[in-house]
């Protein structure tokens, strides 16, 4: 069977709570392998909330739909301070990318609790800016960036990145409406071991499934090279997303 924009492939799911350092519980779902232990884990930090961002964004829900069978990933998804999906609304107000800090730190502390390994940042869009600026921890292997318009993150957050040494990887729309690839290298500078990836023909929000094999094709390369590339086809048991 093809793998589709619908498919839903097995994993242990369960809703999560996040508990931030200033008093909100954040509204989250982590998707595990069935029967193993993860080789990697991946915190999705969505797009802008205000802009319909949320968990549930398909590039996020359709790593969260594959990853755990196809590459051994664990998938950690969850909304930010006052964005609302289908899994539910968390507490707050949306911060501006600023309080949103407590958010990311929240995140990464539950990867611990729950002694996921290897845990990276996806972030997206508005979660791209939530992963440079708050996200350098030492729990953090790196970064992976889909879309970075690089509006709220300055050069003082990428220089806490690139003296880390942490990988980062910035995957950019050809025709992105916000940052393209030949600026993207020039405004990355200063993270000095970012890799740049344009992608043609793909725009910042990545619709169609070939962008979407694209981006999850290369979160794997990263994340655990041993299950690059992914099949397209899947025989076992499998649901259909219907919501």
């Amino acid at each position: 069977m093809q793998i589709r924009a619908t498919t839903v492939l097995p994993a242990v799911r369960r809703p999560v709570t996040l508990h931030t350092a200033d008093g909100l519980e954040l509204i989250g779902e982590l998707a595990l392998p069935e029967g193993r232990k993860p080789a990697a884990t991946i915190i999705c930090l969505h797009p802008l909330p205000t802009a319909e961002g949320m968990m549930d964004s398909h590039v996020m829900r359709k790593a969260s739909f594959r990853l755990p069978a196809l590459a051994n990933i664990a998938v950690l998804r969850f909304n930010t301070r006052g964005t609302t999906s289908r899994h539910g609304t968390s507490e707050g107000e949306f911060g501006e990318g600023e309080t949103e800090k407590h958010d990311v730190l929240a995140a990464i502390e539950f990867t611990e609790f729950e002694d996921l390994p290897e845990p990276w940042l996806l972030g997206w869009s508005f979660g791209t800016e939530l992963a440079l600026k708050w996200g350098c921890d030492p729990q953090v292997q790196g970064a992976l960036l889909l879309s970075p318009p690089l509006h709220r993150a300055d050069e003082a957050d990428m220089r806490v990145w690139a003296d880390s040494g942490k990988p980062v990887v910035a995957l950019v729309p050809e025709h992105d409406d916000y940052l393209r690839p030949d600026e993207a290298r020039e405004r990355f500078a200063p993270l000095t071991q970012a890799e740049i990836i344009g992608v043609d023909g793909a725009k910042h929000l990545w619709v169609g499934e070939p962008y979407v094999r694209r981006v999850l094709d290369e979160i794997v390369k990263v994340v655990n090279p041993e299950a690059y590339p992914l099949p397209t086809e899947w025989d076992g048991p499998w649901e259909k997303d219907t919501a």
